[in-house]
């Protein structure tokens, strides 16, 4: 799904950068994010600045995939971030990234923009490696509806889901949830890729 403007601007502007920062990426580190010589990737990347934070862990790589196509210029028109790669890609489909090829996928809150948001779990699972390890954030759907009322984003009402619907899904997806933390209106969560038998 593509942003309307007024979320486009508040997704770029310092408070969303400042939370991202000082609360989401600190969350992540928390749970046990770790890219260190890994191979990362960043579902819905945004202007990069997801980049920024994750390039701090020294990753071996960097991918970073957006819809829109503004979205992905600006992450290339960055100068605060070294070896990142950006591309346009649909989440829900990630063919061009191979099977098993990634350590660490991180999703700072993009799903509920995403009504096939279960295809995009499904292809996080494809493309990490066994024991790989899946960083997300999603608000509740409370929360959303209550932005959408006081906002007009228009979120699609069949993006919404619940937290237990979000770990079922993992979990039918073969991820282990291993930690969540909930910081009103969002929940967190590391989930690990079954490893190979």
């Amino acid at each position: 799904m593509r942003l309307c403007d007024a979320e486009l601007k508040a997704v770029n502007g310092r408070i969303r950068r400042f939370l991202q920062r000082r609360i989401e990426f600190p969350v992540f580190r928390w749970l046990g994010l770790n890219g260190q010589g890994f191979d990362i990737l960043e579902v819905g990347c945004g202007s990069g600045y997801g980049a920024v934070l994750l390039s701090r862990l020294k990753p071996k790589s960097y991918l970073g995939i957006d819809l829109m196509p503004e979205m992905i210029d600006l992450a290339l028109k960055r100068k605060d971030v070294t070896r990142a790669d950006f591309r346009l890609l649909d989440a829900t489909d990630m063919r061009q990234i191979p099977d098993a090829s990634k350590d660490v996928v991180v999703i700072f809150d993009i799903l509920h923009h995403i009504p096939r948001w279960r295809e995009v779990l499904s292809e996080c699972g494809r493309v990490l490696r066994p024991g790989g390890s899946l960083f997300l954030e999603e608000p509740s759907a409370f929360a959303i509806r209550l932005w959408d009322f006081i906002f007009k984003w228009g979120h699609p009402k069949d993006a919404l889901f619940t937290w237990r619907e979000l770990e079922g899904r993992l979990t039918d997806t073969g991820f282990t949830v291993k930690h969540r933390c909930r910081l009103w209106p969002l929940r967190s969560y590391c989930a690990v890729k079954a490893p190979q038998r």
